[in-house]
C-alpha cells in the first residue's frame, strides 16, 4: 500500500511536471502568432521592467492548467473542499491573466480580486486563519470578526508579495518551489500526509515552467503566475495550521520570508516617500543586485547575463529561510528568532549594499 501511494504520488508530479512544461513550451512556439501573449509594446518602458525584449508573460495558464490537472490526483478525502478551493482561486487567476493579456488592471483591482478570491474560499470552506501564536491574538483570531479580515490581508499580502518578486527570471519560481517543498516536509512531519501530496504537486508544476524560465526567460509568470503562487501557497499554509496543531505559524512564515520581507520593505520605503503603496519601482532587492552585477562585475549592457546571475545570487538568501522553518517547524520560539535573524540580515543587507557599490565605483573611476 505504502509503494503504491508513493507511485501514484510520483505519477501526479510528473504528470503535472510535463503538462505545465507542454503549455510553457505551446506558449512560446506561439508567441509569433498571437502577439497578445508577450503583453504591451510600452511594457518594456514601465519603471519596474527588467528585461530587453517582449516576451510571453502568461506562464500563470501553465501554472492553473497544471493545477487543474491536480484536481484529478487530490486525495479523495479533501478532493470536494480541494476543488472548492481551485473554483475561488480562478478568480484572482482570471484577473490577473487579464492584465497579462493587455487588458488594464490597475494594483488595486488585482489586490481587490485577490480579497475576494480569500473570502469565496472562507465562504465555501468555512476556515480562516486559526492562530498566530502571539499572545492575545489567537484568541480574538476564533472569532470571525477578527479572523476572516486577518486572514484576507495575509492571503492577499502574500499573493502580491509574489507578484513584487516576479522581476528576474527564474527567482519568484525557485522562491515557489522552496516554499512548496517546505511545506510538504514540515506537513510530513506533522503527519499531515494529504498536505505533504498537494504541495508537492504544485512544486512539481512550478519546476515545469521554471525549466522553460530559467536562465533565458523564455516565459515569465505574469500576473496570473505570481499572484496564483502566492494566493495558493498562503492557503496552503492556513490549512496546515487547521490541520496539524503543533506547527508553528512562524516556522510557516518562514517558508515564504523573502517574498513577504520585501514587500514589507517596499510597503516601509513608499511611505517614507509618501508614495503610492502599490506603486511600482526599481528597488526591490533583485533589481538592486542585478545593477550592481552590471555596474561592478559585468558590466553594462550585459543585462542578459546578470538577469539570471541575479537568482543565482540570491538563491542562498532565498533557501535559508525555509530550510530553518523545516528545522523549527515545532518549535515557536526557536522559529520567531529565526524571522527576526533574517529580518536583520536582510534590512543590513539592504543598507549597506548601495555604499559598498558607491564606493567600488568611485575606486574604478580613480583607477
Amino acid at each position: 500500500m505504502i509503494y503504491s501511494g508513493i507511485t501514484f504520488l510520483g505519477l501526479a508530479d510528473l504528470s503535472v511536471a510535463l503538462t505545465s512544461l507542454t503549455i510553457c513550451t505551446v506558449i512560446f512556439c506561439l508567441k509569433r502568432h498571437l502577439p497578445r501573449l508577450s503583453g504591451r509594446p510600452h511594457d518594456l518602458k514601465s519603471v519596474q521592467a527588467m528585461h530587453t525584449r517582449l516576451t510571453p508573460r502568461v506562464g500563470g495558464l501553465a501554472i492553473f492548467g497544471a493545477l487543474l490537472l491536480s484536481l484529478l490526483f487530490a486525495p479523495e478525502q479533501i478532493a470536494d473542499r480541494y476543488t472548492y478551493f481551485i473554483l475561488a482561486t480562478s478568480i484572482l487567476f482570471v484577473i490577473a491573466l487579464l492584465e497579462d493579456l493587455g487588458v488594464h488592471m490597475s494594483a488595486q483591482k488585482r489586490l481587490l480580486a485577490a480579497v475576494t478570491a480569500s473570502l469565496v474560499a472562507i465562504v465555501l470552506l468555512d476556515v480562516w486563519i486559526p492562530r498566530a501564536d502571539i499572545p492575545g491574538l489567537d484568541f480574538l483570531l476564533n472569532h470571525w470578526v477578527i479572523g476572516v479580515p486577518m486572514t484576507l490581508v495575509v492571503t492577499a499580502g502574500v499573493s502580491n508579495a509574489f507578484n513584487m518578486i516576479d522581476g528576474v527570471n527564474g527567482l519568484s519560481a525557485l522562491t515557489a518551489i522552496s516554499a512548496a517543498l517546505a511545506l510538504s516536509h514540515i506537513s510530513y512531519q506533522a503527519d499531515y500526509i494529504v498536505m505533504v501530496h498537494l504541495a508537492t504537486t504544485l512544486a512539481a508544476a512550478v519546476f515545469g515552467f521554471l525549466l522553460v524560465n530559467y536562465p533565458f526567460g523564455l516565459i515569465f509568470l505574469g500576473d496570473a503566475g505570481a499572484y496564483t503562487l502566492g494566493f495558493v501557497l498562503s492557503w496552503f499554509g492556513i490549512s496546515i495550521l487547521l490541520n496539524a496543531p503543533e506547527v508553528s505559524p512562524w516556522a510557516l512564515l518562514l517558508t515564504m520570508f523573502w517574498p513577504v520581507a520585501d514587500m514589507c520593505l517596499a510597503i516601509y520605503r513608499r511611505s517614507r516617500r509618501r508614495a503610492d503603496a502599490m506603486a511600482p519601482d526599481r528597488l526591490h532587492v533583485h533589481q538592486m543586485v542585478m545593477r550592481a552585477l552590471e555596474i561592478c562585475v559585468l558590466g553594462r549592457k550585459r543585462r542578459k547575463a546578470a538577469n539570471p546571475l541575479t537568482t543565482l545570487v540570491l538563491s542562498p538568501f532565498v533557501v535559508a529561510p525555509p530550510i530553518a522553518g523545516v528545522m523549527f517547524w515545532d518549535q515557536s520560539f526557536n522559529a520567531f528568532l529565526s524571522v527576526i535573524f533574517f529580518a536583520l540580515v536582510f534590512t543590513a543587507s539592504y543598507l549597506v549594499a548601495p555604499k559598498l557599490i558607491h564606493r567600488f565605483r568611485q575606486k574604478i573611476r580613480l583607477q
